[in-house]
C-alpha cells in the first residue's frame, strides 16, 4: 500500500518545529529541500552529506566522463526526493521533471552515434512506465475508494523509464517495493504495533535510490 501524494501531518510538525529564522515557504522547491534537510538533527545532516559525496563519487567511478556526472547529478536529486517525500509525503514536480531531462541527455550520451532513437527509446520507457503506474493508481482507486499510489510515485516512474533499461526496469521496482514493506514491517514491528493495509508509506523513499541504484549497476556490469 502506497501513499496519496499529498501534505501529511507529518510535514506539518516538522515545519512547526523548525526555528522562526529557519522556516520556509513550502511552494518553491529549493525551500522544500532546504526545509527538509534543515529539520534534521546535526547527525543527520552530516549523514545527509555523506551520502550525497559518495552517490556522486560513485557514479563518477562507474562510469568515467560525462555520464558519470550526469550519474551523479541522477544521485543528488534522487536524495532530494527522499528527504522531501520522507519528511513531507511530497515528491516536487521540479526533481521529477529535472531527473527526466538529465535522463534524456544521459540516453543521448549512452549512444552518440543515433541520438534521436536513443531519446524516443527513453521517452517510450518513461511513457509505458507513467501509464503502468497511472493505471494501477486508477484501479486501486476504483477497487478501494481510496488514493493509493501517489501522483508524485507515477512520475517519478517515468523518471525510472528513463534511466533504467528494460530489463532493470522490474528490479528496480521490486527493490523499492521489497524494500518498503520490510522497512515498514521491522518499524511496526520495533515499535510493536499492528500493521495496517492502509497505513501511509513515502514509496518515493524507496523507489528514488532504487532508480540510481538500477542506472549503477546497468552501467557497471
Amino acid at each position: 500500500m502506497v501513499r496519496a501524494d499529498v501534505r501529511s501531518d507529518l510535514g506539518n510538525q516538522a515545519c512547526a518545529a523548525l526555528p522562526p529564522d529557519r522556516k520556509q515557504v513550502f511552494d518553491p522547491l529549493t525551500n522544500k529541500i532546504a526545509a527538509s534537510f534543515a529539520a534534521q538533527d546535526r547527525r543527520a545532516q552530516v549523514g545527509v552529506i555523506f551520502l550525497a559525496v559518495t552517490a556522486f563519487a560513485a557514479s563518477t567511478v562507474a562510469a568515467p566522463g560525462s555520464r558519470g556526472v550526469l550519474g551523479g547529478i541522477l544521485a543528488l536529486l534522487m536524495l532530494a526526493v527522499v528527504l522531501t517525500d520522507a519528511r513531507f509525503f511530497i515528491i516536487p514536480d521540479g526533481l521529477s521533471a529535472t531527473a527526466f531531462a538529465v535522463g534524456l541527455l544521459e540516453a543521448v550520451m549512452q549512444n552518440p552515434d543515433l541520438p534521436l532513437e536513443a531519446t524516443v527509446l527513453a521517452v517510450l520507457r518513461g511513457t509505458f512506465l507513467v501509464l503502468m503506474f497511472g493505471g494501477l493508481r486508477l484501479a486501486y482507486r476504483w477497487w478501494r475508494g481510496r488514493e493509493g499510489i501517489g501522483l508524485g510515485d507515477v512520475k517519478l516512474a517515468g523518471v525510472a523509464g528513463v534511466w533504467v533499461d528494460w530489463p532493470m526496469i522490474p528490479i528496480a521496482v521490486e527493490i523499492a517495493a521489497l524494500s518498503a514493506l520490510a522497512v515498514y514491517g521491522f518499524r511496526q514491528l520495533v515499535l510493536r504495533r499492528p500493521i495496517h493495509a492502509t497505513a501511509k508509506v513515502p514509496f518515493g523513499v524507496f523507489f528514488a535510490p532504487a532508480i540510481w541504484l538500477g542506472w549503477l549497476i546497468e552501467v557497471t556490469l
